[in-house]
């Protein structure tokens, strides 16, 4: 907003440039990951905020990208998700036992021969970009529920890389899809209404998961 781009290139370009940030400082020490994130984090948000009070005028619009809005998606948004999922999906098909590798045991992909730092930096630059899309539908707050709990669902049954991806990308478009319609019906929300049904669909899990354990 300060320099005048779009939201959407700023976004993806900072977030790139974190993902290469957190790649260059965690290749060597993701024992501390957890404290470099929320460095990043942090003084990414610091730099925001402090360039939005140095933009003249004040743009109501960013409510939208706290808490998500469906309705601030636009078309060009749509084909920017569209051309980024066609570019994941491709990396996956063609790289997808270098990233198994890379994501379960780096010091086996080693062995193997396998670039680890540029695979391991391809995944946090296409998760930075993945988050940048989410924010549109569910908002900065609640982003991270939409990438984790439809993955630790679908990690429980899975066994292997492959349909984890699968059942997960399946979980996050029924859990969005009933929230929308839960939105609209009761004029909710639609990023707060996405992430109550996953998390409803998650305690459903749960109780699934503790009533087949007595079962057995």
């Amino acid at each position: 907003m300060y320099f005048g781009f779009p939201i959407f290139l700023g976004a993806s370009i900072f977030a790139c440039a974190a993902a290469l940030l957190m790649a260059f400082i965690t290749l060597k020490n993701r024992n501390r990951i957890d404290t470099f994130i929320g460095l990043i984090w942090a003084v990414g948000m610091a730099i925001g905020i402090i360039l939005i009070d140095m933009t003249p005028g004040y743009n109501v619009d960013l409510l939208s990208y706290l808490f998500g809005s469906i309705l601030a998606v636009s078309h060009e948004d749509l084909y920017y998700m569209g051309g980024l999922l066609f570019v994941i999906v491709t990396i996956m098909l063609f790289w997808y036992r270098e990233i198994l590798a890379v994501s379960y045991d780096s010091e086996y992909a080693n062995l193997r021969s396998i670039n680890v730092p540029f695979f391991y930096t391809l995944i946090l630059v296409l998760s930075a970009l993945t988050v940048v899309i989410a924010i549109k539908v569910v908002g900065l707050i609640l982003v991270i529920a939409l990438l984790t709990i439809p993955i630790y669902i679908a990690e429980k049954i899975s066994n292997t890389l492959a349909t984890m991806m699968l059942y997960s990308g399946v979980l996050s478009t029924v859990f969005t899809l009933l929230g929308l319609f839960l939105s609209y019906t009761y004029d909710l929300t639609s990023g707060a209404s996405i992430i109550m049904v996953s998390a409803f669909g998650l305690i459903l899990f749960f109780l699934l998961e503790k009533l087949q354990k007595i079962k057995n």
